[in-house]
């Protein structure tokens, strides 16, 4: 965490990218944890860009944020997207705040694989498989799901869903019957997010700062608290024109089985 002043500030955090890739849920959870207990940080300001990611990793974040919450003002600010798991994350906050024109819901869960039977077949690739009862390989690359595979997982989704609904509703105040008639995993403008009541205000990132210093009673003085740069990240990153490991970090977990807030 970067050097702060001894006045008291506002400690603003990033979460841009997809969660559970580049947002990693154990070093944001470290990050809030000494946000949480740093006594120079009077408010907590999320700016988020996100698509959501993992629904474990969006879980996670979600139950540090409201524990954050617990101590100091939490404000979350939708730049460009808010959806799914990121959203999940901003109904931690005391306060949302989105752009007008950012995408904010999403409220869903998905689960996806990809199946390479067809091209495995044509590159004449088996694989032998040896297993303790008929799930164990559930999910598995190389072959469709069984119809009982499917039953299983859909129940998997749906009991996911339920926890994603009754997250929401508790953090905006709702009914879960009036979430659910947004929780369609469609996403809404900024302005008709406000209208539907799932952000607080619509307005830019100025308006958001104001809001958590008006929360938090501190003047309205931001500081930057960013995760630590791999070692090797602060090494070679000078001479690097990109960061090829987080495209790695993006795209790596979408090639197994699992299951999104995305």
């Amino acid at each position: 965490m970067s050097i702060l002043r001894r006045r008291p500030a506002i400690g603003v955090v990033e979460l841009h990218g997809m969660i559970g890739g580049g947002v990693r849920a154990s070093v944001y959870h470290q990050l809030l944890d000494r946000v949480e207990r740093s006594a120079r940080i009077g408010a907590v300001l999320l700016d988020i860009d996100s698509p959501g990611g993992g629904a474990a990793a969006s879980e996670d974040l979600y139950f540090k944020v409201a524990r954050v919450r617990q101590k100091k003002p939490v404000v979350a600010f939708v730049r460009g997207t808010g959806a799914s798991g990121a959203y999940l994350v901003s109904c931690a906050a005391s306060k949302i705040v989105a752009l007008p024109g950012s995408l904010v819901g999403s409220i869903g869960v998905i689960s996806m694989r990809p199946v390479l039977a067809q091209l495995m077949e044509r590159l004449g690739v088996s694989v032998s498989v040896n297993k303790s009862s008929p799930l164990k390989d559930m999910g598995a690359f190389y072959r469709a799901a069984s119809p009982e595979e499917e039953a299983k997982l859909q129940g998997l989704v749906d009991e996911l869903y339920q926890a994603f609904v009754g997250h929401v509703a508790e953090g905006r105040n709702m009914a879960a019957e009036q979430v659910r008639q947004y929780a369609t995993g469609e996403v809404f403008s900024g302005q008709k997010a406000k209208e539907a009541g799932l952000v607080d205000k619509v307005g830019d990132f100025d308006d958001a700062v104001d809001l958590a210093a008006s929360l938090s009673g501190i003047p309205r003085r931001t500081a930057r608290i960013r995760p630590p740069r791999p070692l090797q990240m602060r090494f070679l990153g000078r001479f690097l024109v990109g960061d090829g490991s987080t495209l790695l970090e993006e795209v790596e977990p979408l090639l197994t089985r699992r299951l999104w807030y995305l």
